[in-house]
């Protein structure tokens, strides 16, 4: 009987054994699956933020590289138009100097009023009028008058009043600014 006890025994130990390394096997096999989903999970978890990363990083760049370029076509225009304010005041004052003399002045008149079909008075600041009106005087159907507003250069006047035409500094330097603009814009581009 102790020979059968001793079987018996063994019988049982072999069979817990078995047991327990089966639960074990089991227990191992759920915790293999268990951590291949976990670095699964991660690594799609990874991928998911390195593809955010990637798109954030090449977003960043592109609105930088917007951002570049727009302080550049800022720069270009704030330069544009400080050359621009700079020639202009350049060529206001040269366009003044011009219209200070005389002679420039009379012969600028002559010019604006030649082919006239009717009568005309070219207004003049005072201190150009004297001066005008004698190099003036062979036009019959020109009238010099004097007008302190006009400031430099002169005006031609038609049709009683109603058609000017300026010739000041301010309007000559104007419109020639407005006909360099353009090629001056390109000059800076």
């Amino acid at each position: 009987m102790s020979e059968d006890l001793q079987s018996l025994l063994e019988k049982i130990n072999r069979d817990g054994v078995e047991k327990a390394n089966a639960a074990a096997d089991k227990i191992i096999a759920d915790a293999k699956a268990k951590a291949a989903d976990i670095v699964k999970a991660a690594n799609a978890e990874a991928a998911k933020a390195k593809a955010d990363a990637e798109k954030s990083s090449a977003d960043y760049a592109a609105r930088a590289a917007e951002t570049v370029s727009q302080a550049a076509r800022d720069t270009i225009l704030k330069i544009e138009a400080s050359v621009t304010a700079m020639l202009t005041n350049l060529l206001a004052k040269n366009v003044e100097k011009t219209l200070a003399d005389e002679k420039n002045v009379a012969a600028l008149a002559l010019e604006a009023v030649k082919g006239l079909a009717g009568k005309a008075d070219v207004a003049v600041p005072a201190k150009l009028a004297a001066s005008l009106k004698a190099q003036l005087a062979s036009q019959g159907k020109v009238t010099v008058v004097t007008d302190d507003t006009v400031g430099t250069g002169f005006s031609v006047r038609l049709d009683g009043g109603r058609v000017e035409h300026t010739f000041t500094g301010a309007a000559i330097a104007e419109e020639l600014a407005k006909r360099l603009r353009p090629d001056l814009a390109k000059l800076v581009k």
